[in-house]
């Protein structure tokens, strides 16, 4: 109408939206994790054993084996290796995935890395899905507190790393001693050997296996 005044109404700008820091565990939740007991069970069989026979060879129960092979438990990292010992197999290989005879890939985003643990507790992401032929192994490694590689293994390789975060005990044949950020460790592989958090903080290791016999 005449004369009257006209108001406009100013929307209320949006607040910008706000960045949750990114933690390194959600770098990996698009990772798809391997049918671990699926694949146990394949090769179990493609060597002609039962559960109990593996087991015995492995050192191992028959339960445990079997707990595994149904996904109902997370075997450590000491289990594991003395489990695919007896069939022959390295870790690396054992989680590795088929990759394209075309081009070899170079670069990795992190969800490309190849998970060797149970990604929650304790996390070996590998660098490339498969390292048949290939003369060395990297690994971004995550220890959340209380994560521990298990009872200590041995392998015929040589392995070196640095703590980038937090801290770290690590034992190697008769010697042990914490790693704190920026330090760091070299050994014979054939040593038998075991990593453990038993602090409140993450850890975080970038290391190296050459041969990749982890």
């Amino acid at each position: 109408m005449p004369g009257q005044a006209i108001v406009t109404r100013r929307r209320k700008a949006a607040a910008p939206a706000v960045k949750t820091p990114t933690k390194s565990a959600d770098l990996y939740d698009e990772a798809q994790p391997l049918d671990i007991g699926n694949r146990l069970k394949e090769l179990r069989i493609a060597h002609k054993l039962s559960i109990r026979g593996l087991a015995e060879a492995a050192g191992l129960t028959h339960s445990t084996i079997a707990q595994i092979e149904a996904n109902k438990v997370s075997p450590s990292v000491s289990s594991m290796k003395r489990i695919l010992s007896v069939l022959n197999v390295p870790l690396s290989e054992f989680f590795a995935k088929a990759e394209s005879k075309s081009e070899e890939p170079i670069f990795f985003s992190a969800k490309e890395l190849v998970e060797l643990a149970d990604g929650k507790k304790l996390s070996y992401r590998q660098v490339g899905s498969n390292l048949k032929g290939k003369a060395i192994m990297v690994l971004h490694e995550r220890y959340a507190p209380g994560a521990d590689t298990g009872e200590t293994y041995s392998h015929e390789a040589e392995e070196c790393g640095v703590v980038v975060i937090g801290k770290l005990i690590i034992v190697v044949g008769n010697r042990e001693r914490c790693l704190k950020k920026g330090e760091a460790y070299y050994f014979d592989s054939r040593q038998p050997h075991r990593m453990y958090n038993p602090f409140d903080e993450e850890c975080e290791v970038i290391s190296a296996v050459s041969p990749p016999t982890f």
